[in-house]
């Protein structure tokens, strides 16, 4: 048996424990821990370093994905320019022209056919485009930071059809012969195609009151809808007669006010028109 100065010495330990935030049991051998959960305080900090580490991230992976996109648009035109060349042996040299001539009720154009009817629902046919035998189906057509899924997006037919846009002064009228590649006098500094987009607001579900973004199929220099698309960071993607490819800024003050946001302007004239 415990003499009285062995129980108090007891007592003593497991009152000055307690105060320690442990529970010794009759066995000091046995230690219970009272575990320690998160205040409201703590756990709004944690809340709030999250919600600052996200707001960090997520420009970042925007802007990694915007130069992805980037990348493949350059390469797209680089692919474009290379058939362009294979076109050109070919063809004795000679530029194709914008549009080929009427046939099956509809119009051959550069990048293939497309038939009557309403805007989006036209049918097309990408196997008579002058390039195709180069290129065939491939996605190099596709530029990926044009926005398709915009509520404010109109296809010209029933069907995405081309992203870009080939140079109008490469193509002579019907009733003069074609340009000569070999004659371009500045190559480097000649436009072959480029980021292309319109904005229409003449025909139907567009309208004046309801503007809204299409696929353009040339660039000029057209001031009353220019169609010139600065898609990349303002910069729109150019791929020049020599094949090499390089970004270009909007001409000042031309970007179309009708969709201000999609930064559809002109390209700089001298690199667009051939002496």
């Amino acid at each position: 048996m415990k003499t009285r100065g062995e129980w108090r010495a007891t007592s003593d330990v497991t009152r000055s424990t307690k105060h320690a935030g442990l529970v010794f049991s009759r066995h000091a051998s046995r230690i219970t821990r009272h575990p320690e959960a998160f205040t409201l305080i703590e756990l709004l900090v944690s809340l709030a370093v999250i919600a600052i580490l996200a707001a960090m991230i997520l420009p970042a992976l925007s802007q990694s994905k915007q130069s992805a996109w980037r990348v493949q648009c350059t390469s797209n035109l680089r692919q474009l320019g290379m058939a362009t060349e294979m076109y050109w042996d070919d063809n004795k040299g000679s530029c194709f022209r914008y549009i080929f001539g009427a046939t099956n009720y509809g119009t051959i154009y550069w990048f293939g056919w497309i038939g009557p009817g309403p805007e989006g629902q036209r049918p097309y046919d990408l196997s008579l485009g002058a390039l195709h035998p180069y290129v065939s189906d491939s996605h190099v057509r596709i530029c990926p930071s044009l926005n398709y899924a915009l509520a404010q997006f109109k296809l010209k037919a029933d069907g995405v059809v081309y992203s870009y846009g080939y140079n109008l002064y490469l193509s002579a009228a019907s009733t003069k012969p074609p340009v000569a590649a070999g004659t371009i006098s500045h190559p480097a500094e000649t436009v072959l195609f480029a980021d292309a987009a319109q904005v229409n607001d003449f025909q139907a579900p567009a309208s004046p009151a309801n503007p809204m973004l299409e696929e353009w199929y040339y660039v000029d220099t057209n001031t009353s809808y220019p169609n010139g698309h600065f898609r990349h960071d303002q910069k729109a993607n150019v791929v020049f007669v020599d094949g090499h490819v390089g970004l270009e800024k909007p001409v000042s003050s031309s970007i179309d006010q009708r969709l201000p946001a999609q930064f559809v302007g002109r390209l700089r004239p001298e690199i667009l028109v051939v002496p």
